[in-house]
């Protein structure tokens, strides 16, 4: 699923606050933690209704619930998560961001919570490499890292982006583009809900997934990775993993 997004240092900036994130301290003594995410991009993370569901949500309600702490759950636009972030609306994002040296000057990152790629997925007769996607119209969410990769490809053709990474899908599958670049993982299922319409091919790239909070929040991140890693430890994690991948996702 993953991601992504590539918020340019000036808007975060810009748009940031000058008040101060909670502390680990502040949000234990409030037995609340306010968690974000983008509640659009299956498996991941996904609103339902007035449900959320996915990997991430639950990995996050997992930690949380070590952690002695309630989940006020918070839904965003992708382009925005960040940006809240850095205004105090919540004090962490689990939304499949891929780290990168642009975030990390944004956002302190946990340590990565899963490991993935940049998949191509094309109908049957569509290009399936880098090579291939020369001269094809290519559908990506815009703000990601998807967009960034597709966009070095030498020879792709026109970049179209999405407000979500559904609709993306949808205008491959429409025949608006000749391909799709997404998460790997959310790439297997579409290519299962298709049933043999589409296929994936190379991956453009590799990535590792994180949670981020406010930069200089050293204490929430200390215990956030202390959480992620006893449930990596503990077979709760793997037990996740399996249930929505059927494999292992973290990162190696």
């Amino acid at each position: 699923m993953i991601k992504r997004a590539l918020l340019s240092l000036t808007a975060l900036s810009l748009l940031a606050v000058p008040a101060q994130a909670r502390t680990w301290a502040e949000i234990k003594q409030s037995g609340t933690v306010r968690i974000a995410t983008e509640g659009a991009f299956p498996p991941f993370n996904l609103l339902k209704g007035k449900q959320l569901t996915g990997f991430e949500v639950d990995l996050a309600n997992q930690l949380a619930k070590q952690l002695g702490l309630k989940v006020q759950w918070v839904t965003q636009p992708f382009d925005n998560l960040l940006i809240g972030l850095n205004q105090d609306r919540y004090d962490f994002v689990i939304a499949s961001h891929g780290i990168n040296p642009e975030r990390a000057k944004a956002v302190d990152f946990s340590n990565p919570h899963y490991c993935t790629g940049g998949a191509i997925v094309a109908k049957p007769g569509g290009p399936l490499t880098a090579a291939a996607l020369k001269g094809k119209r290519v559908a990506v969410q815009v703000g990601t890292t998807y967009l960034e990769n597709v966009r070095k490809v030498p020879g792709v053709g026109d970049v179209k982006t999405f407000p979500k990474d559904t609709d993306a899908q949808a205008a491959l599958m429409a025949g608006r583009v000749d391909a799709w670049v997404g998460d790997k993982f959310t790439g297997i299922d579409l290519v299962k809900a298709q049933q043999g319409k589409v296929k994936q091919g190379d991956l453009l790239f590799n990535e590792r997934i994180a949670m981020a909070v406010k930069k200089g929040n050293s204490s929430l991140l200390k215990e956030l990775n202390a959480a992620l890693a006893k449930a990596q430890q503990n077979g709760s994690y793997a037990k996740l993993s399996q249930q929505y991948f059927g494999q292992d996702v973290r990162c190696k």
